[in-house]
């Protein structure tokens, strides 16, 4: 019997890609693959870190390396770039997947790397600031990060829509490989009647997510309208936001009580690359309410209310026709809980596990020898 593949695979812990990082080992692990976690950037909570363990055969690393879009310069990414690939050689993995995809200029693991490109700055840029030059302090983050598409042996996007902006923006000679991300679902679909209020989640202070425009919405509306997540970046990033109730960082638990209650869910965003807070409510039975933008028309169009991604009159009177009519919204949560079964963490492990194998069976990176 061949050996059990083993995957390097980096997380951190701050927004979606840990979550993805955690389904993905986990589904990796009912298939035989050994994965080596290495988290970077803030260190996890205990939860977290009771996650990681969690799954089964695996190694989870805490190293504090830096995250590029919380760094000032290059020099601390290059850094860690070189620490991941000496990761890679200590722990003998066969392939090396990087979550961010700057890593790979630097990493010379002597395997073959694969990089799955969540977002970066320079495109979040493109959508949240449209006409406007990057900012030139970002500069050496977009040469690093095409440095890094180019090394890398395999590109994955978790959206036909973001995978087309990548190649577009970096000019990349292949697109990168679609493989959606995959979530299990937090909560079961329940058929009674849902709870008269609307719910949002995400980043709250990253100004692309339409928070202040959800805000100005939410003042109008008959209904509650929540809000969870953070309201101050990293960086000092705040917005301002006075008819939204605030709800703060939710754990699993709590996040699945306000899912269970199947609120109206509404994303302002202009710009997601794939979005897993709209698949854990599409997956909980919650009509939705879309931006309509490339990547949410990709993934749910059918299943959806779209809106104009920057029209609050649209929002409002969206999510008022929806409170007024429940057999529509029963109609569109039932249509979301059954389209969010195309994302499962069992098909997102299924689609990447032969690209592990591709890459491993065709060539090592150092010198593109075959392996």
């Amino acid at each position: 019997m061949a050996a059990p593949l083993r995957l390097l695979l980096t997380t951190d812990t701050v927004g979606g890609v840990w979550q993805y990082s955690i389904d993905l080992a986990g589904a990796l692990a009912e298939r035989g693959v050994k994965t080596v976690l290495v988290q970077l950037g803030p260190a996890p909570s205990d939860a977290q870190r009771a996650e990681a363990h969690a799954i089964p055969g695996a190694t989870f690393i805490e190293t504090g390396l830096p995250l590029d879009w919380l760094s000032d310069g290059p020099a601390p990414v290059l850094a860690a770039g070189v620490e991941i690939g000496r990761l890679a050689r200590l722990h003998g993995v066969d392939v090396v997947q990087l979550n961010m995809p700057t890593l790979a200029a630097s990493a010379v693991p002597g395997v073959p790397m694969l990089a799955v490109t969540h977002g970066c700055v320079s495109t979040w840029w493109q959508h949240g600031r449209p006409g406007v030059p990057l900012d030139p302090s970002f500069a050496w983050h977009r040469a690093l990060t095409e440095q890094g598409l180019r090394a890398a042996d395999r590109v994955v996007a978790p959206s036909a829509g973001y995978a087309q902006v990548v190649r577009d923006y970096y000019s990349l000679p292949v697109q990168p490989t679609v493989v959606h991300n995959g979530r299990a679902p937090l909560v079961t679909p329940k058929h009674e009647p849902a709870q008269d209020c609307v719910l949002t989640v995400g980043r709250l202070w990253d100004s692309v997510k339409g928070a202040e425009l959800l805000d100005a919405v939410a003042g109008q509306l008959s209904v509650p309208f929540h809000a969870a997540g953070a309201a101050t970046g990293p960086h000092g990033e705040t917005v301002q936001l006075e008819n939204l109730h605030l709800l703060g960082q939710l754990d699993r638990a709590a996040l699945a009580k306000r899912l269970a209650a199947r609120p109206i869910f509404v994303s302002a965003a202009c710009f997601e690359p794939f979005g897993l807070a709209v698949l854990e409510a599409a997956a909980a039975g919650c009509a939705l309410v879309l931006g309509d933008i490339p990547v949410f028309r990709e993934l749910w169009d059918g299943a959806a209310t779209f809106v104009p991604p920057r029209d609050p009159a649209a929002y409002h009177a969206a999510i008022e026709q929806l409170i007024g009519d429940l057999a529509l919204r029963r109609h569109l949560g039932d249509a979301a809980a059954e389209r969010a079964r195309r994302y499962t963490p069992a098909r997102m492990a299924d689609a990447m596990l032969p690209l592990y194998r591709q890459l491993v069976s065709e060539r090592a990176p150092a010198g593109k020898v075959a392996a």
